[in-house]
């Protein structure tokens, strides 16, 4: 689910916001720092269940109107088609993901039901859920690609579930676009017989991704000085001041990643610090970021200093 990039980001956000020294104790920031991209997971697992209360929505709001005094023969007798949708049954009663539920006690939508309320109308004034209306029965293809498109569609760019996630965890802003793209992909590889801990993926591929985001965060922090003296060896002609903080930390990372982390390709390193420059930082910040590299890499290639281990590293 979580890609090294985030993991960058992550740590981009909390050296961004820590003001102290080589010297100091951090960590309660490396704590934060794993704290937070762990919480990520919450928020797969909240959204997730918005799913099954949706389903649950459906069925209420069933049995209301079959229970009405004057109910006509299609209230009596209502196509089921979306509360029997295969893939929401699926989710519902996936054993792993309701244990994860209980684990991290995810339950914002008995508490926030407005939200389930909010959703649940979207999707059945949509057209989508119109055409998928037409008929009474469908195939467990047709049902997951009806609630691919509807949280492509209708969950993930909803404005109020938006402000919703805004108001309940910051941090969830950064996260939701890799956490809605993880969740679309694990609704596509869904299949009538997939194995339970489909639905509870991951948040690290592997350790070494984990002790990544530490090891990244604590030598560009040990070494912050250093990489600032690398960066003002570059910059002669430019007010430390005037350059945005942002840019600064991302550069003492990237440095630090072409010295201190020799399995990774130095292309790969530019590559992702110029991208989270440009959706993070301002609009020259890429091209400023871009050009410091460049004259580093070029200086350390010439001192020999470019320790990369592996084939096609450089």
């Amino acid at each position: 689910m979580l890609s090294r990039r985030h993991i960058r980001v992550k740590v981009m956000q909390v050296l961004y916001a820590f003001n102290g020294t080589e010297s100091d104790d951090f960590s309660k920031d490396q704590k934060f720092l794993l704290y937070s991209i762990d919480n990520m997971y919450n928020l797969y697992l909240m959204l997730m269940s918005l799913l099954i209360e949706v389903n649950k929505k459906s069925i209420t709001q069933l049995e209301n109107i079959q229970k009405k005094h004057l109910a006509t023969p299609e209230e009596k007798n209502p196509n089921k088609k979306f509360i029997n949708n295969q893939v929401l049954q699926l989710i519902a009663n996936n054993e792993a993901l309701q244990a994860a539920f209980e684990a991290k006690k995810i339950n914002n939508w008995q508490l926030d039901n407005e939200y389930v309320d909010i959703i649940y109308k979207a999707i059945i004034a949509s057209d989508l859920y119109k055409d998928y209306m037409q008929t009474k029965t469908s195939t467990f293809k047709e049902d997951k690609d009806f609630i691919v498109d509807i949280y492509k569609e209708i969950i993930a760019p909803n404005d109020k579930l938006y402000d919703y996630i805004e108001d309940k965890n910051l941090t969830w802003l950064d996260d939701l676009p890799t956490v809605n793209t993880s969740i679309v992909k694990l609704l596509r590889k869904l299949k009538e017989t997939s194995n339970a801990h489909l639905l509870t993926p991951k948040l690290y591929k592997d350790a070494e991704d984990k002790q990544f985001a530490i090891d990244l965060f604590k030598k560009t922090l040990l070494n912050q000085s250093k990489l600032g003296e690398e960066i003002a060896g570059k910059t002669n002609n430019w007010d430390t001041e005037r350059i945005a903080t942002l840019d600064l930390v991302l550069l003492k990372m990237a440095i630090c990643e072409l010295s201190h982390f020799p399995s990774i390709p130095t292309k790969v390193t530019i590559n992702e610090y110029l991208e989270i420059a440009k959706e993070y930082s301002t609009p020259k910040s890429s091209i400023f970021i871009n050009g410091i590299l460049d004259k580093l890499l070029k200086q350390y290639q010439e001192q020999g200093k470019l320790n990369k281990v592996g084939r096609g590293l450089m």
